[in-house]
């Protein structure tokens, strides 16, 4: 058991992957809390899927591609909340209009690039592969925001629990709600190495859902789903050097394994 283990952790590249796993999945553990009690949970696919048009615009311009997904993450958030607040459509279909608009744009221009960049690594990340530059990258825009939010929990649980609450006692909803649209905007973006455009979908939803079925306090599923989220990505990152599958898709399989069990644990919390 105990070479299950060190074998991997033998290989550089293995290492890099685990760390940047582990960021990466604390970070959309902490977000995804907050997601899943707002109803936001498809605000992480709109944005996530709507990175790619900048992407490739950054490309075509020379600019760093991140920078890019950074942009396009949050036009799309700041954008979908304007529009929700300023028509009669319905949220998930002002979310499906803008990230289905987007990531098709994206395509269309990805097709016509002349370039050796493959699209898989795009769409589902390539975590064995990244460098300890990309590492340090990640660790730099994922810590202060997952710092952020744990600091500011109490205000962010509040405004999304219950945001005509959190007016009357003097906090800024909007703000508040913007700060957090930033924040998955930047962890989405800080995942694309890791688990990609689509794969970081699923890794922001399923640990907050876990949480939320398994417990009946915030804290406790803020917890359960830091837990579920790096225990997923560790083991994840290892079973994957031993079974020699991908990587991130592993690590998603593993998550939503946890679901029914968390159902009949959080049955048995309430009773």
């Amino acid at each position: 058991m105990i070479a299950w283990v060190t074998e991997p952790l033998a290989h550089e590249f293995m290492v890099r992957g685990l760390i940047v796993a582990v960021l990466v999945g604390g970070a959309c553990a902490v977000l995804s809390c907050y997601m899943v009690l707002k109803g936001w949970s498809l605000m992480g696919d709109a944005v996530s899927h709507a990175v790619l048009p900048g992407i490739v615009l950054a490309f075509l311009s020379g600019l760093p591609m991140k920078l890019g997904a950074l942009v396009a993450g949050l036009g799309c958030a700041l954008a979908t909340g304007y529009i929700r607040r300023n028509s009669r459509v319905r949220e998930d279909a002002v979310l499906a209009i803008v990230f289905a608009g987007m990531f098709a744009a994206g395509l269309v221009m990805f097709v016509k690039l002349d370039t050796d960049q493959h699209l898989n690594h795009v769409l589902f990340g390539n975590v064995l592969g990244v460098s300890w530059h990309e590492v340090a990258e990640t660790a730099l825009v994922v810590l202060p925001v997952m710092a952020i939010a744990l600091a500011r929990r109490r205000d962010l649980f509040l405004v999304c629990f219950d945001p005509g609450h959190a007016r009357a006692i003097g906090l800024d909803a909007r703000r508040l709600e913007i700060a957090l649209l930033v924040g998955l905007a930047l962890v989405i973006v800080a995942a694309l190495s890791a688990a990609g455009i689509i794969l970081v979908v699923a890794m922001l939803i399923a640990p907050g859902a876990i949480g939320f079925v398994a417990t009946k306090r915030f804290d406790a599923m803020m917890v359960v789903a830091a837990c579920v989220s790096v225990g997923a990505s560790v083991l994840g990152v290892l079973a994957s050097f031993h079974l020699d599958v991908a990587t991130a898709p592993l690590i998603v399989v593993l998550q939503a394994a946890c679901f029914l069990p968390a159902i009949w644990v959080g049955k048995r919390v309430r009773a």
